[in-house]
């Protein structure tokens, strides 16, 4: 069981006073098109005094949102480093100069994904609002379909280079570590990320490889309650009622939506059925997508969305599991193995539940699954059904030949 960091002992969370439309607008939203679009509001979270701050955003597709974090580092004497950056929004950009003003400059920015569009959109944006800053890339960088240069993806070609294999050739090298993901052949391209150890508040940042899953709705979804009142209904004739529990409830559906796609406890109306019932709808406007509403849930999804929670614990998640850490199980444990040296204290990834308290050995525990070649449940009680639909699309990527079969685990177990 992990102990999450006491946000009323040491967190105090901090956004824009009063905030305009104008200072959460995000004109290039087209570029990657995620709810909320040309609107994010950002949050600012003190999460080590004076040390270390996170600013979440959130998006999605069909209002199924969840978090998306950047991660902002103090370094001495002076100075910021920045992690995976969000959306440069005016809001966003204001309260980074707050940090700034006391700390000084964001001296660098750090690209920590090879795949992750989500992420990778922002970093060029960004670093153009900070021209002092130099940007560095995880190696490996790809793009679909065409394979673009590096500046051609809108990052600054005279201040940007790929991270070096060992943190100290870099200038912040005795103050974070990093380590990179071998990259992981997905077919398409590979598949790796850059997780970075900072030294003096003793935490570790990561991206994708690891998130522990709220069972309450994250702080910064309850701005925008409405996805959550959406995915609460359980018909379409249903009224939006907004409570705490609704928006609990909301957010659980969500978060078995976006870590199986089409949970077992999800059963899907007919086209026929969807357009019939739309028009009993109390609400059709745009926003409530004009009434329709597929989703029947199941009367016992709560058990697979406590199965999913796993108490809030650390968890690669399934997806990964299943359709990418698998494919190259060795050096992804290799990896872990690695950060597990570092002493840190809590994890902040960039998705769902952070700050985690947590320890180098329960972290490593999450990728047991991989150490043990146990099933992709890693010894959790999630319904197998769970898996069905991912199991289905990493079989078509593997018969239309996109993504490469599983690796074995060879002698990694050995090795540990």
């Amino acid at each position: 069981m992990l102990f999450r960091d006491s946000r009323r002992a040491f967190m105090s969370v901090a956004t824009s006073t009063l905030p305009t439309r104008s200072d959460r607008t995000w004109p290039f939203w087209p570029v990657v098109p995620l709810y909320p679009y040309g609107q994010r509001p950002t949050q600012r979270v003190e999460v080590v005094k004076d040390q270390v701050w996170t600013f979440e955003q959130f998006q999605g597709i069909f209002y199924v949102v969840v978090p998306i974090r950047m991660t902002v580092v103090r370094l001495e004497p002076k100075g910021l480093l920045v992690y995976s950056p969000v959306a440069p929004t005016p809001e966003c950009i204001a309260l980074v100069r707050e940090l700034e003003e006391r700390y000084g400059p964001v001296q660098y920015i750090i690209m920590s994904t090879v795949t992750g569009i989500e992420h990778k959109v922002f970093v060029g944006p960004f670093a153009r609002r900070f021209p002092s800053a130099q940007v560095y890339v995880t190696p490996h960088q790809w793009s679909f379909p065409l394979n673009l240069p590096l500046p051609w993806l809108g990052l600054p070609g005279d201040r940007t280079q790929l991270l070096p294999p060992d943190s100290r050739q870099t200038p912040f090298g005795k103050q974070v570590d990093y380590a990179l993901l071998p990259p992981i052949n997905l077919g398409l391209g590979p598949f790796g990320e850059t997780a970075c150890f900072h030294r003096a508040s003793r935490t570790l940042m990561v991206t994708d490889a690891i998130v522990a899953i709220p069972a309450e709705p994250p702080a910064i979804l309850q701005l925008d309650p409405l996805p959550l009142l959406f995915h609460a209904k359980d018909s379409p004739t249903d009224a939006i009622v907004d409570t705490p529990a609704n928006r609990r409830k909301g957010w659980q559906r969500i978060a078995l939506f976006a870590f199986y796609f089409r949970p077992s406890t999800l059963d899907v109306a007919t086209t026929r059925e969807m357009f019939r019932e739309a028009q009993q709808a109390p609400v059709r406007s745009r926003r409530h997508y004009f009434g329709l509403y597929p989703f029947r849930w199941q009367p016992d999804w709560p058990q697979s969305f406590a199965a999913l929670h796993h108490q809030g614990q650390l968890q690669v998640a399934p997806i990964l599991k299943t359709l990418i850490f698998n494919r190259g199980p060795e050096e992804v444990l290799g990896w872990a193995q690695t950060l597990a040296t570092w002493p840190f204290e809590r994890i902040i990834p960039a998705h769902l539940e952070a700050p985690i308290a947590a320890t180098p050995d329960q972290f490593l525990e999450a990728f047991d699954f991989l150490r043990a070649e146990l099933s992709p449940n890693n010894g959790q009680s999630i319904p197998e059904a769970d898996f069905n639909l991912l199991r289905q699309i990493e079989a078509l990527l593997i018969g239309r030949g996109i993504a490469r079969p599983r690796q074995p685990m060879g002698n990694a177990a050995e090795k540990t």
